[in-house]
């Protein structure tokens, strides 16, 4: 997570996300950087709106717990629906996963 924490502080900063800052954030933190690493979130990253990105994870809606009498059962499928939307809203972030492996 030190690395996509990295990348967000770079850009709250309006800093340039690139692998040289990447590794001095990293370093002044006290992290060893994984260059592979490094040059794969920078990669993923050259493609993806940061803010958006950080804009759309904010407002995205918290699941309450059901209200009343309600089961689990009766709110499997609100769930269900949240979780499809969830995985269209993710599309930019294709491939990050893998630098998490």
């Amino acid at each position: 997570m030190e690395y996509v924490y990295t990348a967000m502080l770079l850009h709250s900063a309006e800093n340039e996300i690139n692998e040289k800052n990447v590794g001095a954030v990293l370093k002044a933190a006290g992290v060893s950087a994984d260059d592979a690493r490094v040059k794969a979130l920078v990669a993923s990253l050259s493609d993806v709106d940061i803010g958006e990105a950080m804009s759309a994870a904010v407002a995205a809606p918290v699941a309450a717990p059901a209200a009343g009498g309600s089961t689990a059962a009766e709110a499997a499928p609100e769930e269900e629906a949240a979780a499809e939307e969830d995985e269209d809203d993710g599309a930019e972030f294709e491939g990050l996963g893998s630098l998490f492996g």
